[in-house]
C-alpha cells in the first residue's frame, strides 16, 4: 500500500483526504454517478427540507454563483431526503440551474454523517445537518463545511474550489 495514494472511504468527519466511494443517487435531470464527473470538483451540499426559508436561501446562492462554479470547472449538486417531485418543483420554482439529488432512504446522509439530533419548536427531532463537502477531481474530499449557516455557504465552497 502506498501512504501517498489516497484510500477509499465513507466521508466521515475523518475522512479528508481520503478517496469517497463511488455511487449512483436519483437526481432531478436523470440519475448522478460521482466517478462520471471524475476530472472535475464535485460539491454537495446537503441541506435540511426543499422550500424552507434557509434551504431556499442556500439554493438562491448557490443558483447565482453557478456561473462562477462552471468556470471553476465544478459540479454542485443539492442534497436532501426530499422526493424527487418535490425538488422537481423546487428547481423549477427558483430556477436552480443544477441537480437535486432524491436521498429519501438516506443513503448518501448516511454515508456523510449529516444526520443528526437537532431542537425544533422545542422538540428533539433527527433531520439533516446543513453539511456542504468539496471533492476533488480525483475524488477525494479535500473540504468539508459541517453544521454551516445557509447564508453564504455558497461564497465560501466557491472560494475553496476556485483555488483547486
Amino acid at each position: 500500500m502506498n501512504p501517498d495514494t489516497p484510500q477509499s472511504t465513507p466521508a466521515t468527519p475523518s475522512a479528508l483526504g481520503l478517496v469517497v466511494p463511488d455511487f449512483t443517487a436519483t437526481a432531478t435531470g436523470g440519475d448522478f454517478v460521482l466517478s462520471a464527473h471524475r476530472g472535475h470538483p464535485v460539491v454537495l451540499y446537503f441541506y435540511p427540507k426543499d422550500n424552507t426559508p434557509g434551504c431556499t436561501t442556500q439554493a438562491q446562492q448557490f443558483r447565482d454563483l453557478h456561473g462562477e462554479f462552471v468556470k471553476a470547472g465544478c459540479v454542485v449538486m443539492g442534497v436532501s431526503r426530499d422526493s424527487l417531485k418535490s425538488h422537481e418543483n423546487f428547481k423549477a420554482k427558483f430556477g436552480l440551474p443544477f441537480e437535486l439529488i432524491a436521498d429519501t432512504g438516506s443513503a448518501l446522509c448516511q454515508m456523510f454523517n449529516v444526520i443528526k439530533n437537532k431542537m425544533m419548536y422545542g422538540k428533539q427531532v433527527v433531520g439533516i445537518e446543513r453539511s456542504t463537502f468539496l471533492i476533488n477531481a480525483d475524488g477525494v474530499l479535500c473540504h468539508e463545511w459541517r453544521g454551516t449557516k445557509a447564508d453564504g455557504n455558497a461564497a465560501a465552497v466557491l472560494e475553496i474550489a476556485k483555488a483547486l
